[in-house]
């Protein structure tokens, strides 16, 4: 399921991917459901893909929002982020993650993760783990076979009846046709850049500025 949580840099929040295309992503804002477009211009940055820096290497987001999880026994974070310090941010952290580098690791970090497990737990989403992501890829698969064994049912009977097989071969021509011509339009308007548009892995603490 991290996988296709992203964050989105200069927009709050967490958004889910709903379909990829060449210049763009359709995401939807875990908050409130609402749709819109990241460019290539865009960074955009799956969560799957973050680590965070310790003093021996980096560990993967996974464990440590599991570690929150368990702290919190699944529920929202015990301390109050919009008033909490520094101190308090870092004193928090070191109880599930207790190595994380100091130095590279800033407050205003802790603080965003914490606000992404809250977002992440509001949307029901509690399973973090690498194993979650892969049956989801494999549910994916499944879908894509049936749907394949539905379209070859459904030449077997169109070919025991040509003439309206032929009627609907018409009428889904038609409707390509618009829906190219629409789909061309959009395209003209936004003018996308020619660069695909890609989660990109990150590290916490890794640049400041981003």
């Amino acid at each position: 399921m991290l996988k296709e949580i992203l964050a989105v840099s200069g927009k709050s929040g967490l958004y889910r991917l709903v379909s990829r295309g060449k210049n763009l992503l359709i995401i939807e804002s875990l908050a409130d459901k609402k749709r819109v477009p990241a460019y290539a211009r865009d960074k955009v940055i799956s969560l799957g893909d973050i680590s965070i820096y310790t003093d021996e290497d980096e560990v993967s987001i996974r464990e440590v929002l599991t570690s929150i999880k368990e702290k919190e026994n699944g529920k929202n974070i015990s301390i109050d982020l919009s008033k909490a310090g520094a101190d308090e941010l870092r004193a928090y952290l070191a109880e599930v993650l207790p190595n994380f580098d100091r130095e590279r690791v800033y407050p205003s970090d802790i603080k965003k993760l914490l606000k992404w497990y809250e977002i992440l737990i509001a949307d029901g989403i509690t399973d973090f783990s690498v194993k979650e992501d892969e049956e989801a890829v494999a549910n994916a698969d499944e879908v894509k076979e049936d749907v394949v064994e539905s379209s070859e049912d459904g030449k077997e009977k169109k070919a025991a009846k040509p003439k309206a097989a032929s009627k609907t071969t018409k009428a889904a021509s038609t409707k390509r046709k618009d829906s190219s011509m629409t789909a061309s339009a959009k395209a003209t308007k936004a003018k996308p850049t020619a660069k695909t548009v890609t989660p990109k892995k990150s590290t916490v603490g890794a640049k400041r500025g981003g």
